[in-house]
């Protein structure tokens, strides 16, 4: 579960801007979702032979050009797919939970 949901986190913050992956994992970390570069490296090239993401190296001030992820079409109808089961997921859970809820207070 914690895997889908990671792709689906990487491919939210790529949708916003591209980014280069110590930015996903600073924003990762912001939202609590704490990952380790051995985890995202082999995600990323997987969306990326899955052809979800394309990346290009763009030229830094501090150091050595760093690769920026981006979604390319196919990973931007990949996520409308995962809004989609994710929307219905969170409908589902949310039913359960107030079902619940008004029957225990019952």
């Amino acid at each position: 579960m914690r895997k889908g949901m990671l792709e689906y986190c990487i491919l939210l913050l790529l949708h916003r801007e591209p980014s280069y992956a110590s930015d996903i994992i600073l924003k990762l970390k912001e939202a609590k979702l704490i990952v380790v570069e051995g985890t995202l490296y082999p995600l990323l090239t997987r969306l990326k032979n899955d052809e979800l993401l394309s990346y290009e190296w763009v030229e830094s001030t501090q150091g050595p050009p760093r690769k920026y992820y981006r979604l390319t079409a196919q990973g931007e109808d990949f996520l409308a797919e995962l809004e989609s089961a994710w929307d219905e997921l969170s409908d589902t859970v949310n039913h359960l939970r107030y079902k619940l809820l008004t029957t225990t207070q019952s």
